[in-house]
């Protein structure tokens, strides 16, 4: 069994676990920010978020080099943070390298550079900052459903003899070019999807021969696809569109193969992957089956099977051909709380991962103190990296009408995050599903903030009050995960209980079943204590009407 060095419990800061971590080690890595940078050689190491993906940040922005270093060896790092300044945030020279679920940011270097013969393995890795994305010089590996997005020149480089494998890549929104090969790079770029660059979608120069299979190349200032003097490659089966003239331009001295497919855009860029369609469906039937499990809400199951029903039937219509109108995935959750909003999102973003939606469906929960700064340009700022945080997946706003600037407060910066994300909701529909949620009343005010919030959102689904029968089934589903069975009559006596309880604005729905069984297991500890004897098992598990007496008092 390997290793697990835990930082910052048993260590203060990386570094120290790195200095005594043995071959085969894993240093996992608590939620937070860590102000160093990584220096790995020639060691066989994992380093891996404890949290969720993206809880571990290891911010070098203001240091001496790139976040993560490895030379030689070979090391495994999974859903980290990586930031650096003038330098790449992450290199790798020689050796192995896999990076997983990770984000790579940096100021003037690359996300990832690889060299000296390195091999990367990276999937789901996502570039969102630095002057090129990816930079693969005498090196290889596979690149697999990644983003690469709004770097300031080249999205990917592949230079010196290179041959990475880049499949079911997104690269978009390059200041430059989407991926240069020259310096004989061999790369195969096979279902990526590259779009809004500034200048080519592919530029190929130098000697260079790639292999580009089933890619969509559109949109870009420049040509869809370049070759310059004496390069050779193949591009089979690709789309070429909405670029400038010629969609493939070769010169008279190259040699490519060049096969384009005239029809519906094949299915490109992060997310696709072979058989991906098959093993969704299963996931997509197991998801619908847990939605249906949550107690009560009839309505919002069925407006979610209604979503699903139209994303399958438009993917149906894309294979077929047919035009499918642009969709928004954002949604409005309006209820009290307790309701079972959170669950529902949650679900609703591992759809649309499984559905190939969103490339990654993690959720991202943020409340207005996330995204409001304290002086003018600090909230678009704070919105803006919200949102970035939480691209391929789910951005769940709770709460959301305590944005919306109240008594019309010229000083509330609240209404500097929504037309914030306004504008990002619309250039980014594809790529994000957020969902706001409130109070029904409170959300229609929030509406009216801005003109065009309304129109971003696909649907409202309302989240109804608990009636007293299904809050007995959610008290006693609590109770039976924590291994706690209701004595004979207790279920009648909730009822009523329940029944009896106002349902103002503060009215917690399953909040209150679950506040009044801690209140019954304070009192069942307190009547066990009291018995003079050891309970058996059965006083252990019971709760009894005493407990609820106790509890309501």
């Amino acid at each position: 069994m390997a290793t697990t060095l835990a930082v910052p419990g048993a260590y203060p800061t990386i570094a120290d676990a790195l200095e005594v971590a043995p071959d085969g080690a894993v240093i996992s890595l608590a939620p937070g920010t860590y102000t160093e940078r990584l220096r790995v050689a020639g060691r066989r190491l994992t380093v891996r978020a404890a949290g969720e993906a993206g809880s571990a940040v290891i911010e070098a922005t203001a240091l001496d080099g790139p976040a993560l270093a490895v030379v030689s060896g070979e090391v495994t790092v999974e859903g980290v943070v990586f930031t650096s300044g003038d330098y790449p945030a992450v290199t790798a020279t020689g050796g192995r390298l896999r990076l997983r679920r990770c984000e790579l940011s940096a100021g003037y270097g690359a996300g990832l550079q690889a060299d000296d013969g390195a091999t990367v393995e990276a999937s789901e890795v996502r570039v969102l900052r630095g002057q090129h994305g990816l930079v693969f010089s005498d090196a290889g590996g596979t690149v697999e459903s990644c983003e690469v997005r709004g770097v300031t020149d080249d999205g990917i480089i592949v230079r010196l003899g290179a041959d990475p494998v880049v499949r079911s890549t997104t690269v978009a929104d390059c200041g430059h070019r989407g991926v240069y090969v020259y310096q004989s790079g061999r790369p195969t770029i096979e279902r990526c999807d590259i779009s809004g660059t500034g200048d080519a979608g592919i530029v190929v120069a130098n000697g260079g021969a790639p292999t580009i299979v089933e890619s969509w190349i559109h949109d870009t200032r420049g040509v869809g696809i370049a070759f310059g003097p004496g390069c050779g490659g193949v591009v089979d089966r690709c789309r070429v569109e909405a670029t400038a003239a010629p969609g493939v331009d070769v010169d008279p001295t190259a040699n490519p193969a060049v096969t384009l497919d005239e029809g519906t855009a094949p299915k490109a860029g992060v997310g696709v992957t072979d058989g991906a369609a098959d093993r969704n469906e299963a996931e997509v039937e197991q998801l619908l089956a847990e939605l249906d499990s949550m107690i009560g809400l009839a309505g919002v199951k069925n407006e979610v099977r209604a979503l699903i029903d139209e994303i399958q039937v438009n993917e149906w219509r894309r294979g077929a051909g047919l035009s499918v109108g642009a969709a928004s995935h954002h949604l409005i959750f309006t209820g009290a709380p307790g309701t079972g909003k959170t669950t529902v999102a949650r679900i609703y973003g591992k759809l649309l991962k499984a559905l190939g939606v969103l490339p990654n469906g993690e959720f991202r929960e943020v409340s207005r103190r996330d995204l409001v700064g304290q002086y003018i340009g600090h909230t678009a700022e704070k919105t803006t990296k919200v949102f970035e945080d939480a691209m391929g997946g789910v951005l769940f706003i709770d709460e959301a009408y305590t944005l919306a600037r109240a008594g019309g407060a010229a000083a509330d910066f609240g209404q500097e995050a929504i037309d914030t994300l306004v504008k990002l909701m619309e250039d980014h529909r594809d790529q994000v599903a957020v969902i706001v949620a409130g109070y029904t009343k409170e959300m229609s005010d929030f509406l009216d903030a801005n003109s065009g919030l309304a129109s971003r959102f696909a649907k409202t689904l309302e989240f109804e009050n608990y009636g007293p029968d299904e809050l007995v089934r959610i008290a006693d589903r609590i109770a039976r995960n924590d291994d706690y069975v209701f004595a004979p009559g207790l279920s009648d006596a909730l009822h009523e209980y329940f029944s009896q309880l106002e349902r103002d604005r503060n009215f917690g729905n399953a909040r209150e079943a679950r506040k009044l069984l801690e209140g019954m297991r304070k009192a069942q500890s307190g009547r066990l204590r009291a018995l003079g004897r050891m309970p058996s098992r059965e006083d252990l598990c019971a709760f009894v009407l005493d407990d609820l007496l106790t509890a309501i008092r």
